[in-house]
């Protein structure tokens, strides 16, 4: 009797997790597909690339140039004055 019970709320919990997920994934899809970005959002940027018959020393040398390489032309910028001085 405990095993039936067991089984019985395992089954509503699952179809209760089930329920939720797939209305989830139906408010994301009725998303538009071009959505307006925050500002200071760059909507160009790529992921860094590596070599893929690289070391995985090499690799990860080559994404630590990459990232410092972005951090410091974002830095480069100037920052944008507010419009109320």
């Amino acid at each position: 009797m405990r095993l039936v019970f067991g089984v019985l709320s395992l089954l509503i919990a699952l179809s209760v997790v089930g329920l939720l997920v797939k209305k989830q994934l139906g408010a994301l899809s009725s998303l538009p597909v071009k959505m307006q970005l925050p500002a200071g959002i760059d909507p160009l940027v790529t992921l860094p690339v590596v070599s893929p018959g690289a070391t995985p020393q090499v690799q990860s040398e080559q994404l630590q140039q990459q990232i410092l390489k972005a951090v410091e032309s974002t830095l480069q910028q100037p920052r944008p004055m507010p419009d109320d001085q």
